[in-house]
């Protein structure tokens, strides 16, 4: 194998690693984590549990773009 393609593969792996990460630990966890520190909050916010909300609702699309682009790079690294 040559450089390119290990650096294609370890783009597509780390890709896919960090569109999970950012879709389902920072969105959809980070998400409902803000929702219920607000809700138990002594002052409610809400703008934080509505951008609580939107993160759990748009996690798979975030999470999703985020994997496009290192996917993209590294499948064009292969070719």
């Amino acid at each position: 194998m040559k450089a390119k393609e290990i650096l294609g593969i370890g783009l597509m792996i780390g890709g896919v690693i960090l569109g999970l990460y950012v879709g389902v630990w920072v969105c959809f966890v980070g998400g409902i984590v803000d929702v219920i520190e607000q809700v138990t909050a002594e002052n409610l916010e809400a703008v934080s549990v509505a951008w609580g909300i939107a993160k759990v609702f748009l996690s798979g699309l975030f999470g999703s773009l985020t994997a496009i682009i290192p996917i993209a790079i590294g499948t064009n690294l292969l070719d």
